[in-house]
């Protein structure tokens, strides 16, 4: 990785494939994602919760395969989904530091980059092409969505919301691959809350993203289907 200020002289002639491809490194397995996103994201991917390296707390993730290394939903004609994950999308751009406030960094390393192909990154005027605006508002929206998943992890926790999950995954041998490690949204709980922890849930905007990740749980068996189709 060569992070770098995006400079619209120095940059001025950049251009970036939007492809998917698992060259572009597309082929991820999970990707982390932040409750602003969970209502877009619920009608293609399971969102699961993963506990932090650190073992401190928990991040919330898209699910894009059961199985490491792949991604099930690029494929030979690109991008299979409705959705694009953020996390994806804003590549290759970067989160940077400038004093008090957040700048925006590109990644000069990344294969999406080149000087010949792809779509441009500035307008000749030297504004932002309508592509790379997007990716600025993805990347904001991401940084910021971080931000706040630590209240929401909080309020999962407090009222232990969070239970551990596994599933079964057919293997071509017929055999059966066990996927865990992560943790879901336990509805019975959930469901069993009093009034008052509801409307708290409500008044702070956590009760939205919830039950868009309850939601989400029916992407699984789509899935499983995929992994199939390996």
């Amino acid at each position: 990785m060569r992070p770098a200020l995006l400079d619209n002289l120095l940059h001025a002639d950049l251009r970036l494939d939007t492809r998917a491809s698992a060259d572009w490194g597309d082929a991820v397995s999970a990707v982390p994602t932040v409750p602003a996103e969970f209502q877009a994201l619920q009608g293609s991917f399971p969102i699961v919760f993963r506990a932090t390296p650190e073992g401190s707390g928990f991040q919330s993730v898209a699910l894009l395969a059961l199985t490491q290394a792949h991604n099930s939903f690029v494929g030979r004609d690109g991008w299979q989904a409705a959705h694009l994950p953020w996390a994806l999308e804003r590549q290759p751009l970067l989160v940077g530091q400038d004093g008090e406030r957040w700048v925006v960094h590109i990644d000069l390393d990344s294969p999406r980059l080149g000087w010949a192909e792809g779509e441009p990154l500035f307008l000749p005027q030297g504004s932002p092409s309508p592509l790379l605006e997007r990716r600025i508002e993805v990347l904001q929206a991401l940084h910021d969505g971080m931000q706040a998943l630590p209240s929401f992890i909080d309020a999962l926790l407090t009222h232990r919301l969070l239970e551990p999950m596994s599933i079964d995954v057919p293997r071509p041998d017929g055999g059966v691959q066990r996927v865990g490690g992560f943790s879901v949204i336990h509805q019975e709980r959930l469901a069993a809350l009093p009034g008052s922890a509801v409307a708290a849930l409500h008044e702070a905007g956590h009760l939205l993203p919830i039950a868009m990740a309850v939601a989400s749980m029916s992407r699984f068996q789509d899935l499983v289907m995929r992994e199939r189709e390996i």
